[in-house]
């Protein structure tokens, strides 16, 4: 099922298979592959794929709880993912800091919950945040 998805994502974005192996660094014959169901592409490929196409993975590879919806929710992303380096440090990929407006010099917060994971804010949330309990402007849950 994942190559006819393939297929028509492709052909629906306008791309011959050539120009989508250039977009993601393969070549021709493996998105013909792909396309053929001779093969799969790997998670790396995947993520590329529902990046450059605006859909989610398992809209992607047609997971029978993806409801068919082939367009994200609005406003929910992924980014892809990333390597931690020696000291810790991560990049944040460049769509993310354009949509984020995030520039050099921002001073970000990182939160951590042990079931959750990682969140990170800009630190002015933190500071509207804080304003907002202090004027009492919250009025229901949902302003949190």
């Amino acid at each position: 099922m994942i190559n006819q998805i393939l297929a028509t994502l492709r052909k629906n974005a306008g791309f011959t298979q050539e120009q989508l192996a250039e977009k993601i660094g393969v070549s021709r014959q493996a998105v013909a592959n792909w396309e053929k169901g001779e093969n799969t592409p790997d998670i790396s490929k995947c993520i590329a794929l529902a990046d450059l196409y605006g859909v989610s993975i398992d809209a992607l590879v047609g997971h029978p709880n993806s409801a068919a919806n082939t367009t994200p929710p609005k406003g929910k992303y992924f980014f892809g993912s990333f390597t931690v380096g020696a000291r810790g440090q991560i990049v944040i990929p460049k769509k993310a800091r354009e949509i984020f407006h995030i520039q050099e010099g921002d001073q970000l917060l990182l939160f951590g919950d042990e079931d959750r994971g990682l969140a990170i804010l800009p630190a002015n949330a933190m500071k509207e945040l804080m304003q907002a309990i202090n004027t009492n402007t919250f009025t229901k849950k949902e302003d949190w």
